[in-house]
């Protein structure tokens, strides 16, 4: 792994640096509640906080509007009911004014980190309209100026928006997960020696130079070289390759990689910050924050909007009272406009959409994290495909048996290496095991077991002795390689003997996933490029893209090197989606335009994506670009509705058409609920679409 090194920063930003990554919304705002600039609502922590803050916020809010909607005289009118009571309108004002207050704290802080940046948008909309509501409506309570409260607008604005970044919040939570969930990899211990004593010790705590053991099954602690020793490593999770790798004295280790059946004494070479997975830590890190936020549709509407609801609402003000009308009468123009053109539909419009698709989508096998990556899913025009777990299942898999003598069948052979090979731990033995339970084989009693270290194992089968070994085996025996075996170099193979004379020989390979073949074929059909990124050794990278058709492949590639690979793609012009399983893929998949986890992977993968494939197949692809369209075709159809109704609704209620037709207050309010109505039937209809 050395040779990589010089890619990397000199220095590893620990996840600790995390605590200094503002959350904002998209578009560039600030998440409402957390103060621009300060530590507030900047860490996992916090921003966990800030999600039960906002569904506290709504529930209470929601508790105390019910009331203030039954007693409003504006609703009443509306609806077409009587209710009163003496100082009705006082329990109002006081109910109102903790909503106001309470539940619109965190719209009133963004509406002035907004004006403060010169940035106004939804925030600037939405506490303008709330506060107008409310000082009118307390203006018309104390008597200093005629007409009907506006405070169940009020209330039911701040209800809905509330519970609309609520939903956003939880859409989009979590993202800074990823470089946490890499340092668990790592174990806290490492069994160290102190002379000829272990002793456990902090991985922190150890220096170059150290000496630790690695028991059978137990994490690798630290990058090291092996002094002593002989076990398989499973480093799949890590560098992508599918083959376990064997390790003696001399060979190097990576911290998180996964000891097999044999003990370990390594030397540690690389301080905890200087290790393999500090570097990936440091390209996730770099990744994430490079990639550019998409400015939702909704932000620039809301903007929009903003824009034209103030610039309304303070003309009508200014022409009424030109024109000689009452100040009275030229305020509650302004405030109609105001309210009028409030985004209710706005604030639900991509939520609502959201929540709908994610629940449906997640029932197909999608779960979404990056809302924005689901809606662009639909620009994809490259695929990148991680091989080992992603394109293939990630485990050996017999896919050759091969008797060569008399007297033994492929069943006899596979049952006679599966009678020794079940007595071992090793993958490719594993592999032979399966096999022979998935044909419902009879597997021999095997005794006298052995190991040859290094080469094989053996024992006797019915009387017989029978080896099963390595092609090293054979060549320090001096017994030839029959010429089948090299029929295909990307295959694992092992050889059976019956005491020393070779009968047959199995051949083993990770096995492609039974959809993947299809799912190449129909991204293929759509125009979408399709290629794959791995770390195995170009024989097998070359196998599998020509047996699903790829356009082309990356073998023996590094962490570094994958995002070199989507930097490529991107900078020719292309919408690059990467699928990967490994925290080998994590920075792709974090550099990636779409980032996709197939879901047996790590956690890390999973952390860093969009979008998670929970069934692992790669035909799960081909329906995330699908929804995607039809999420984003409902999304913009739903800002349509949202605001639409505002090119004639706003007109209406600055007194376009007085004195033949006034749109009162009340019948403005009604024609922004029914737009919030409209959005909410539109966006229950996305089911009929995802079905």
């Amino acid at each position: 792994m050395e040779n990589h090194q010089h890619h990397h920063p000199s220095h590893t930003p620990t996840p600790r640096h995390l605590d200094h990554a503002t959350h904002t919304m998209p578009g560039g705002s600030v998440m409402p509640g957390a103060k621009h600039g300060d530590h507030a609502g900047h860490n996992g922590h916090d921003h966990a906080g800030m999600i039960a803050d906002f569904l506290r916020r709504f529930w209470i809010s929601l508790a105390l509007t019910l009331p203030v909607v039954v007693i409003s005289p504006m609703f009443q009118h509306a609806v077409g009911y009587h209710f009163d009571f003496p100082g009705h309108d006082w329990v109002s004002f006081v109910l109102a004014s903790v909503i106001f207050f309470y539940g619109g704290l965190p719209f009133l802080r963004g509406l002035l980190d907004e004006v403060r940046r010169g940035q106004p948008g939804m925030m600037t909309l939405i506490g303008v309209a709330i506060s107008v509501a409310y000082l009118y409506s307390t203006a018309v309570v104390f008597g200093l100026v005629e007409g009907m409260d506006f405070y169940w607008e009020l209330a039911t604005l701040i209800v809905i928006m509330l519970l609309g970044h609520w939903l956003e919040m939880k859409s989009v939570a979590g993202a800074s997960k990823a470089l946490e969930l890499i340092v668990k990899m790592l174990p806290a211990e490492a069994h160290m020696y102190h002379g000829n004593m272990l002793h456990d010790m902090r991985v922190d705590e150890l220096k170059p130079g150290d000496l630790v053991l690695v028991k059978p099954g137990e994490k690798i602690p630290v990058d090291g070289s092996v002094t002593e020793g002989d076990s398989s490593v499973n480093e799949s999770m890590l560098t992508g390759e599918s083959v376990p790798v064997q390790k003696t004295a001399g060979a190097k280790v990576i911290a998180g990689a996964i000891n097999g059946e044999g003990s370990l004494k390594v030397r540690v070479d690389k301080s905890g910050k200087d290790s393999y997975l500090n570097k990936v830590i440091a390209l996730v890190q770099e990744a994430q924050a490079a990639k550019s936020q998409t400015q939702h549709l909704a932000d620039r509407a809301a903007r929009w909007l903003t824009f034209i609801a103030l610039g309304a609402g303070l003309a009508t003000l200014a022409i009424w009272l030109i024109q000689g009308q009452s100040f009275s009468f030229a305020l509650e123009r302004m405030v109609t406009v105001m309210v009028t053109s409030c985004p209710h539909a706005l604030g639900v419009a991509i939520p609502l959409v959201v929540a709908i698709s994610t629940a449906m989508t997640a029932r197909r096998g999608l779960l979404i994290r990056n809302r924005t990556a689901f809606e662009n899913a639909r620009r994809i025009t490259a695929m990148v495909f991680d091989k080992t777990g992603t394109l293939t299942e990630g485990k050996f898999g017999v896919s050759r048996i091969q008797p060569l003598v008399a007297g033994y069948d492929n069943d006899t052979l596979l049952a006679t290496a599966a009678a020794l090979e079940q007595e071992s731990q090793h993958p490719i033995a594993q592999g032979v095991v399966a096999a022979a339970k998935a044909a419902e084989l009879t597997i021999p009693p095997v005794s006298n077991f052995a190991s040859i270290t290094g080469k094989g194992i053996t024992g006797e089968v019915g009387g017989k002795k029978i080896s099963v070994v390595s092609p090293g085996y054979l060549k320090e025996k001096n017994i030839a390689v029959p010429p089948e075996v090299a029929s295909n170099a990307a295959e694992t193979v092992v050889f059976v003997l019956e005491n020393e004379k070779l009968v047959g020989f199995l051949a083993l390979s990770d096995q492609i996933r039974p959809d993947a073949a299809e799912a190449v074929r129909q991204l293929k059909s759509q125009g979408i490029k399709v290629f794959m990124a791995t770390g195995d050794n170009t024989i097998v990278g070359k196998a599998v893209a020509e047996k699903l058709g790829l356009d082309g492949y990356f073998a023996e590639v590094l962490p570094h090197q994958k995002v070199e690979i989507v930097k490529d793609l991107q900078a020719k012009g292309e919408y690059v989606a990467m699928t990967g399983d490994g925290v080998n893929d994590a920075p792709a998949l974090a550099q990636a335009d779409v980032g996709i986890a197939v879901g047996s992977g790590t956690d890390v993968a999973a952390e860093t994506a969009d979008i998670i494939l929970t069934d692992s197949k790669p035909s799960d692809v081909l329906g995330l670009v699908n929804f995607g369209k039809a999420t984003y075709r409902k999304m913009v159809q739903n800002l349509f509705w949202a605001t639409g109704y505002n090119v004639v609704a706003i007109p209406l209620a600055a007194g376009v058409l007085y004195p033949q037709f006034v749109l009162s207050p009340a019948l403005g309010a009604v024609l922004m609920s029914l737009s919030t109505i409209v959005v909410a039937v539109n966006a229950q209809l996305l089911k009929k679409d995802l079905q």
